[in-house]
């Protein structure tokens, strides 16, 4: 009961504990610049526009410091697969790395709208400070400076400058608004549809990244709000001597006040997390000096690429995922792919369909795109950075397994089977996992041919064993051609599928996952059964649903633990 009911808060309480350090930060700063008697003077220039921007900007500080962290990925690596702390619901939380990534830049764009607003209200202000309208301790505080021995509060000297020309000429200004163009190209680039359509343009605007946490560090420098001294606190009682502004002098109980910018403390915040990204970033860039050898290229129907390489030292688990850097056609592009290779082969191997810029420029530099392939010694050469874990390797600790893929999303699956296979020949008897379901929704009848020979081998090797109960696989085809229908129906009471010469006959149409769901969850109660997706967002979706809805109230019942792959 008490794994029930960590798997089922573990989320909730991730997302309350930064919600509620953001508010603490938030509300704790806000009130210390609203009573502080440093400050005393400057709200009485600026008013609650002060607290709003230090409070903000602390928040900003705090999302800025872990914004980096999910996307350490050899951080995240290390974590799953070592550290005995991420164990159970909490090791699944590492597979939503990307959504919390995405929730901090949600976080750090509202608070750096706050911040932006109100120091905009705090200019106006100053400037307001310096016209003639300004009247009593308002004017008094806003002349501190034009004479000898004054430390000056307002940094706008005279009513004729123009904001936007103070702006740029303080360090502040300048850092501002560097930051403010490197979050905007950022934030609008990240949309799903320019992910998808335009990779490389989002890739490359991420960069400017580094403008940001640059701009970050040094934006505090310009100290442009300005507080009493600690000296002068001593000397000149704020609460008191407000009221006497026209006597303030050296010999009297009030001396002139002395102030001086706030020391800045963005880089105490970022500089543990810029380091260890500093890290990840050496990281890779030794793992693109190391040397990757491609010993097959193989041309798939439906325009995929299938890459076999070899490199010193690699190491993998089924479900793992590279990196992949084609210098030829961009230097500083990474792209992620799947393994489809099983850890028993002497070589990897990912499966890359042409789906924009990038991969469509490597299938033609490999030459799939002609008659032949291209000699393996004139193929541009590759970088490859990983393996890094994924939600697919925790398929063996569940008692029940159901792996869906939809079209090219079955790659994951294909390392995972692989290695069913390999270890079916040694009589493989897997801790803990007793039952695998794989799903898998297709749209072209052609996109089976890549898969449909590993599945026959395990079909086969699984019968010979005697382990057919242990992998139950179901293939839909949701698109097909009037040809395609006559030959599966002249065929269809063949021994083998007419689509894929499997025993499992195909079914055609989508899946009822309504029904799915209430027979595995009926033929296996009481038990913790993980369900595995990769493909689109929309069934991604059902399939939550699903597992929201077939999991039982009770501790003691089924309950389906969804996982999504997501790099």
């Amino acid at each position: 009961m008490a794994h029930w009911l960590l798997k089922e808060t573990t989320p909730i309480l991730v997302l309350l504990s930064w919600l509620a350090m953001n508010v603490f930060l938030f509300t704790d700063t806000f009130r210390w610049y609203e009573e502080d008697e440093s400050f005393l003077y400057t709200r009485v220039i600026l008013g609650s526009a002060l607290a709003w921007a230090r409070a903000s900007a602390v928040c900003l500080n705090f999302n800025c410091m872990l914004i980096l962290l999910p996307v350490s990925r050899n951080l995240i690596s290390f974590m799953r697969g070592t550290s005995t702390c991420c164990r159970g619901p909490w090791r699944r939380q590492l597979d939503k790395t990307l959504k919390f990534h995405k929730l901090l830049a949600y976080a750090i764009a509202v608070h750096a709208t706050i911040h932006t607003v109100a120091h905009l209200f705090n200019l106006e202000r100053y400037q307001w400070s310096q016209s003639e309208d300004a009247q009593g301790l308002v004017a008094a505080l806003a002349k501190l400076g034009n004479t000898p021995n004054e430390t000056y509060l307002s940094p706008v000297r005279t009513f004729h400058a123009i904001p936007a020309t103070v702006l740029l000429t303080t360090m502040a200004g300048i850092t501002g608004l560097l930051m403010s163009l490197a979050l905007i190209l950022i934030m609008t680039s990240s949309t799903e549809f320019i992910r998808r359509s335009y990779y490389e343009l989002f890739w490359y605007t991420h960069q400017t990244f580094i403008v940001f946490f640059i701009s970050l560090t040094l934006h505090g420098a310009g100290r442009i709000i300005r507080g009493q001294t600690p000296e002068s606190l001593l000397l000149h009682n704020a609460t008191f001597c407000r009221s006497y502004y026209t006597e303030w002098n050296a010999t009297a109980p009030c001396p002139v006040p002395q102030f001086s910018g706030k020391e800045p403390s963005a880089w105490k915040w970022v500089l543990g997390p810029v380091v260890l990204y500093a890290c990840e970033r050496i990281i890779r860039f030794w793992r693109f000096q190391q040397e990757v050898v491609i010993t097959k290229v193989i041309s798939h129907p439906s325009a995929v690429l299938e890459l076999h390489m070899k490199k010193r030292d690699f190491k993998m688990a089924p479900g793992q995922y590279i990196f992949i850097q084609c210098p030829a056609i961009s230097p500083l592009e990474w792209h992620p792919f799947t393994l489809t290779s099983a850890p028993q082969e002497d070589f990897f191997s990912v499966h890359i369909r042409a789906a924009g810029d990038w991969t469509g420029a490597l299938l033609k530099a490999f030459g799939t795109e002609g008659s032949a392939l291209k000699d393996l010694c004139s193929l541009p050469r590759l970088a490859v950075d990983g393996p890094f874990g994924a939600a697919l390797t925790d398929v063996f600790h569940y008692s029940v397994s159901v792996c869906v893929a939809a079209g090219i999303g079955v790659t994951p699956f294909a390392s995972l089977l692989k290695s069913m296979w390999y270890e079916c020949c040694e009589s493989w008897n897997p801790p803990g996992l007793s039952k695998v379901y794989f799903y898998w929704v297709c749209r072209e009848a052609r996109a089976f041919e890549w898969f449909a020979d590993l599945l026959v081998s395990l079909e086969t090797r699984m019968s010979e064993q005697g382990k057919t109960h242990f992998l139950s696989y179901h293939i839909f085809l949701t698109g097909w051609d009037e040809n395609q229908a006559i030959h599966i129906a002249l065929h269809w009471d063949g021994s083998t599928d007419a689509i894929t010469g499997l025993r499992q006959k195909t079914f055609y149409g989508r899946p009822n996952w309504n029904e799915e769901f209430r027979q595995i969850a009926y033929n296996h109660p009481s038990s913790n059964i993980g369900v595995f997706f990769c493909g689109p967002k929309a069934l991604s979706k059902i399939l939550q649903k699903m597992c929201c809805l077939y999991s039982s109230a009770d501790p003691r019942g089924v309950h389906f633990y969804y996982n999504k792959e997501s790099f």
